[in-house]
């Protein structure tokens, strides 16, 4: 969904996902007439695939760091490489990506970053205890590097935006009562679509958003959570 809205608002979208899902990921660029990327973003030399791609058009105008994983445990019974999987790809991954291409100058001025948090990085969540610590990390990130950019002169900017329910292909694997609860905790007592997300992220990733800095937007209906 992020991927169509941005390739709609004009832009030449660089897909990526981890080489196991190379049909999917070259079916949607494709559809776009974007580019395809197969990457580990969690792999030494990420940063370096990702720049070279990046700089056979020129360089990056806007970067979205989307990938996610769940692998939900209660904290007791958790064993350390769910919980390194998770903070590595949703959190440590931003991090390592964001020094990269800011370091090799990858990103052009006035560049947008945009990191994809959650509601349970805010309000926590029971048995997610690693990706909720993930996404507050990712709220983290983003408000440590707004300061850096800010002294940059570049015009970068970087926010987050903090989905709350979305019915997604990961939300189809929770329990029923839990999916209805979710769905039912906010104003519109319904669960949102990826593309409300995809909406917001395009703005963020746009010139008009150069206001906006260290943000962290909600996108859930104004969800009783947090």
């Amino acid at each position: 969904a992020i991927a169509r809205v941005l390739a709609r608002e004009g832009a030449h979208v660089i897909c990526l996902d981890v080489p196991q899902q190379q049909a999917d990921l070259q079916k949607v660029a494709s559809e776009i007439s974007g580019s395809a990327l197969t990457v580990d973003i969690t792999s030494d030399d990420a940063g370096a695939e990702i720049a070279d791609a990046a700089q056979k058009r020129g360089g990056l105008d806007s970067v979205i760091h989307n990938a996610g994983v769940t692998r939900d445990k209660t904290l007791a019974r958790m064993d350390e490489k769910k919980w390194d999987m998770v903070i590595d790809i949703n959190l440590g991954s931003i991090a390592k990506l964001n020094r990269y291409l800011l370091d090799n100058d990858v990103l052009k001025e006035n560049a947008r970053i945009v990191c994809v948090s959650s509601i349970s990085g805010i309000a926590g969540n029971m048995g997610q205890t690693n990706y909720a610590t993930s996404k507050a990390g990712v709220i983290g990130l983003v408000d440590a590097t707004a300061k850096q950019l800010e002294d940059n002169a570049k015009g970068m900017t970087i926010n987050a935006v903090a989905p709350g329910f979305i019915e997604t292909q990961m939300t189809e694997a929770i329990p029923f009562a839990i999916r209805e609860a979710g769905r039912r905790m906010n104003s519109m007592s319904q669960g949102g679509l990826p593309v409300d997300v995809a909406e917001t992220i395009a703005w963020l990733a746009s010139p008009a958003s150069g206001g906006l800095n260290g943000n962290t937007v909600r996108v859930c209906g104004q969800s009783l959570l947090g």
